[in-house]
């Protein structure tokens, strides 16, 4: 038997315990135990993780996008690996909502962890009867606004500009009650202005950020790579940006924020949440690594520790500007 390593928790002569960590968040009206969530797209309906660990431990798990008809998605090829990134262009595949109403939620209701629905609308019109059509439905914590896809005509004309972010959150908003968050594009110039617009609309949350629009291409065939041409770019390579986003997008508005790009452990997750991420989504990390994001989750309680923090409100959002502790 192996003695235990000198100052670990329960070896003769270790330091007292590290208090209790308090992981729960509120994003508006919903509350989640811990910070760890799913990207959509990258998760499939949850269903698919459960052989890896209990999924029910996240703090909510954000499914594939619906949209009103069913789609086929784009025409292969969808992905391409990059440096420290993936190129995608799936196109939103999906059965539709009638399908998913009538097959897919009662398989989401299994997952002892709290759902939200990311929805897609070709107008603002179609994204509130989406959310009309889901509003009465037991068993969803929360829809998010896939207002930003850069995989599909005109995806992303809804988080371009704030009269349109405003339009779309004000549409969904008059027909549901559910807690909403707005997920928004990084292919702007300024994403402040877009986020504030969808919260005075009623977003109780925004999420920063989606996939950066980029392009492969073989230059023996001097053809793009992807079926489509474009596809959006995520992993590691994007993490710069999103950190610097969602730093300037919780410093802009009074609500939460949700923090995703390229997060692939327990680090990357802590530096999110300095930056001002109440939460933070897992995403391209889920493909090489299916235990990602609970490998996450085991690996807050230690960082907090190392701050001295024991509750969320310790870390979130206090990042210190170096030029005023020079």
């Amino acid at each position: 038997m192996t003695a235990p390593h000198p100052g670990a928790a329960g070896a003769p002569g270790a330091g007292p315990a590290a208090p209790p960590v308090d992981l729960t968040v509120r994003l508006g009206p919903l509350t989640l135990a811990n910070p760890v969530m799913t990207a959509s797209g990258t998760y499939g309906k949850g269903l698919e993780f459960r052989p890896f660990y209990e999924v029910g431990r996240l703090g909510a798990i954000v499914v594939k996008t619906i949209t009103s008809e069913p789609r086929a998605g784009n025409a292969p090829r969808r992905l391409v690996e990059t440096a420290g990134g993936l190129l995608n262009s799936i196109g939103l595949e999906n059965p539709g909502i009638d399908e998913y109403v009538r097959t897919y939620l009662p398989l989401l209701r299994t997952l002892r962890a709290p759902v939200v629905i990311n929805i897609a609308g070709h107008s603002p019109d179609d994204f509130a009867a989406l959310a009309a059509r889901l509003d009465p439905e037991p068993g969803i914590a929360a829809l998010e606004l896939n207002m930003s896809c850069p995989n599909v005509a005109h995806g992303m004309d809804f988080s371009t500009n704030p009269e349109a972010a405003k339009d779309v959150v004000t549409r969904v908003r008059a027909k549901t009650g559910l807690p909403l968050i707005a997920k928004l594009s990084p292919n702007v110039t300024d994403v402040r202005p877009i986020a504030k617009a969808a919260v005075a609309a009623g977003a109780n949350a925004v999420s920063v950020i989606n996939t950066l629009l980029g392009i492969a291409i073989d230059w023996r065939r001097r053809m793009p790579v992807l079926g489509r041409g474009v596809g959006g770019l995520s992993g590691p390579a994007i993490k710069p940006v999103a950190l610097r986003i969602v730093r300037d997008v919780s410093r802009a508005i009074d609500a939460p924020v949700i923090g995703i790009g390229g997060i692939q452990d327990a680090d990357d997750a802590m530096e999110f949440l300095v930056a001002g991420a109440s939460a933070i989504q897992v995403g391209t990390a889920n493909y090489y690594l299916p235990t990602a994001c609970v490998d996450i989750l085991d690996g807050l309680p230690s960082r907090f520790a190392a701050l001295g923090a024991t509750k969320m409100g310790d870390v979130v959002g206090t990042l210190r500007d170096p030029l005023q502790t020079a």
